[in-house]
């Protein structure tokens, strides 16, 4: 634990179900393609940040809603499984758990039809309400499945605690001031980061430009993904560039989830800047190799290894 706080990272976030279908190629409109792989498992960014940040090695608790349903105690169920903190995830007897319909092609492409259901009532009493894991961790974690005000309390309690926060812009949207100048840390991918910053994102060069604009607004670091050449990582004058690395993936699906739970696990430990993005490019890499968001959330030894093994071919080149 860090600082004597009770929890290394509490995540406010999305909780699905996700139905995932696997098929040759995704299907064009008024089309229909046939599988070959189905799955039914909790997913939803939230659910799948806390689940990787813990299987990473952090203590994690996480503030969501889900329905009254069996989905919404199969969420919760599998949580408790992966040793995350779930006195935070509150139940609504008047609303359905979140669903995401995601097709998945054989090459890693993906499609993504989302039924927000409980998310989108995670109030702002809700937040204040579980007020106790988040001025008790270390780093807030938030995405943007749940509402825009939901997301602001939790920054506003998360600077009066004196903890850190970080932000994935997915969905992707424009985001107040107010809200980026409590960030210590904001990652978007290429759309996500064209969405809040108006730069169009094709390579290092205008990552770079992207990130610059998301620090200039307040975010202490800035995580912007280049399309399929990597990540770069930027605070202040230090880059770290992380080139994608090349597993045989089968599915992207929680692979920016598991990147994200991954740097900020290391950042929370105390990591340089540049293994915290090596550590987190590695996981997020590992998330591809299996087919599903939540079989492919890597173990913390796993990544270790695999690091470790791409140290020493640094060492020996």
């Amino acid at each position: 634990m860090t600082d004597g706080r009770q929890w290394d990272i509490t995540v406010v976030g999305g909780a699905n179900t996700d139905y995932m279908v696997r098929g040759p190629e995704l299907p064009a409109p008024g089309t229909s393609v046939v599988g070959d792989v189905f799955i039914e498992a909790p997913g939803g960014k939230g659910v799948n940040q806390a689940a990787a940040a813990a299987r990473l090695g952090s203590h994690v608790a996480l503030v969501a809603r889900v329905g009254g349903d069996a989905r919404g105690q199969a969420v919760i169920d599998g949580l408790v499984a992966d040793g995350v903190d779930t006195r935070f995830i509150y139940r609504d007897p008047d609303l359905i758990t979140g669903v995401a319909l995601i097709q998945v092609a054989h090459r890693g492409e993906k499609q993504i039809l989302i039924a927000p259901g409980a998310n989108h009532a995670l109030t702002l009493q809700d937040v204040r309400v579980a007020a106790p894991a988040i001025t008790g961790a270390a780093l807030v974690v938030a995405q943007l499945e749940v509402p825009l005000d939901a997301v602001l309390e939790a920054g506003r309690l998360t600077q009066e605690a004196g903890a850190q926060m970080a932000l994935d812009v997915s969905p992707p949207r424009t985001l107040p001031r107010e809200l980026l100048r409590r960030l210590d840390l904001v990652r978007g991918n290429t759309r996500e980061a064209e969405t809040l910053t108006g730069v169009r994102v094709t390579d290092r060069a205008s990552a770079r430009a992207a990130a610059e604009r998301m620090i200039s607004w307040g975010a202490r670091i800035a995580v912007v993904q280049a399309g399929d050449a990597g990540d770069l990582v930027l605070r202040g004058e230090d880059e770290v560039w992380l080139p994608r690395i090349l597993l045989e993936g089968v599915d992207a699906t929680g692979a920016g989830d598991t990147f994200m739970a991954a740097i900020a696990t290391a950042l929370v430990e105390g990591w340089p800047l540049e293994r915290a993005g090596r550590f987190a490019s590695v996981a997020a890499a590992l998330a591809t190799t299996v087919f599903g968001a939540r079989a492919g959330l890597p173990r913390r030894a796993a990544v270790l290894e695999l690091l470790d093994s791409f140290d020493a071919r640094a060492d020996v080149r």
